[in-house]
């Protein structure tokens, strides 16, 4: 385990990833230190300036000003990094619990329940992803709760297909047969032996996936059928910024703000989970290889 954690920190990517990882996850954590909430109880939603439709430039009073309706910038950015780290977490564990378990125990079984499983696997693969979280948020209505469930209803197939993979090798291994000679029961094989060798590519697509669910989770907020109005996401900022992005005839940077720290929020965000787990792949192949 050191050696693999050692690995890690001099994979050059794998730094640069750690690095901004460990930023998002300490501004999500300080969050109520470095934007305290004007009401505790709903510190989600963005506090407000006014109600003008016109973003306001940064001042006194909002130090990275205000986006259309009267919005901190600097508020939703603070509070929007907890919103994407709690959607990338809980959406990721959710479906690699999920798919790991089922594609997992298929596999391990094998016969008439592996070929079920496989092709309810099929079914959703064959979905297009986006489209169908798109229908099933506008069908169910705004609401963070509702987008992590359309992304776990239709993100768990990914998992599955990758752990049958591996559970089809680890259980012909020499330990496995080794574990059923000496009388050791089905399940506890599975849990006790098969199921730990066979989680590193799943542990890699977790981390890379903890980016494209925010992303997904992003662009949903941003056409409007994501976040309630209001509520501290980034994908919510920049829809407030639509109708500024092109500026002013003459100036079209004059309303920079309104766009530029959720795009540089979402970018660094994904980039982070991103690298960290191209850097795991990387290690992965060279302990396969090895």
């Amino acid at each position: 385990m050191k050696k693999q954690a050692k690995a890690l920190v001099q994979h050059p990517t794998g730094i640069i990833g750690i690095i901004l990882v460990l930023f998002w996850v300490s501004v999500a954590i300080l969050a109520p230190m470095l934007a305290p909430p004007q009401d505790p109880d709903n510190a989600y939603m963005m506090v407000r300036h006014g109600f003008s439709s016109l973003p306001n430039p940064p001042n006194g009073q909002s130090p990275w000003g205000t986006t259309s309706g009267g919005y901190d910038i600097f508020y939703g950015i603070i509070w929007g990094s907890r919103t994407a780290l709690v959607l990338g977490l809980v959406t990721v564990l959710a479906t690699a619990t999920i798919g790991a378990l089922a594609g997992g125990v298929c596999a391990y079984y094998g016969g008439i329940l592996d070929g079920v499983c496989m092709r309810i696997v099929d079914l959703f693969m064959g979905i297009p992803f986006l489209i169908a979280v798109i229908v099933m948020t506008t069908v169910w209505g705004k609401g963070m709760d509702k987008i992590i469930l359309a992304l776990i209803v239709f993100g768990w197939h990914r998992y599955a297909r990758m752990m049958r993979s591996e559970v089809l090798v680890v259980k012909e291994q020499e330990f496995v047969l080794a574990a059923k000679n000496m009388g050791a029961s089905p399940m506890g094989i599975f849990f006790r032996h098969v199921l730990p060798n066979a989680l590193s590519p799943i542990i890699i697509l977790m981390s890379i996936n903890i980016g494209r669910m925010v992303l997904v989770a992003a662009s949903l907020s941003f056409v409007g059928i994501g976040a309630e109005p209001g509520f501290a996401d980034w994908g919510q900022m920049l829809n407030f910024s639509r109708n500024w992005i092109s500026g002013i005839p003459g100036a079209p940077f004059y309303y920079w703000y309104t766009y530029a720290y959720a795009s540089v929020a979402i970018f660094t965000f994904v980039l982070g989970w991103t690298l960290l787990g191209d850097a795991l792949g990387t290690m992965y192949g060279k302990q396969e290889a090895y």
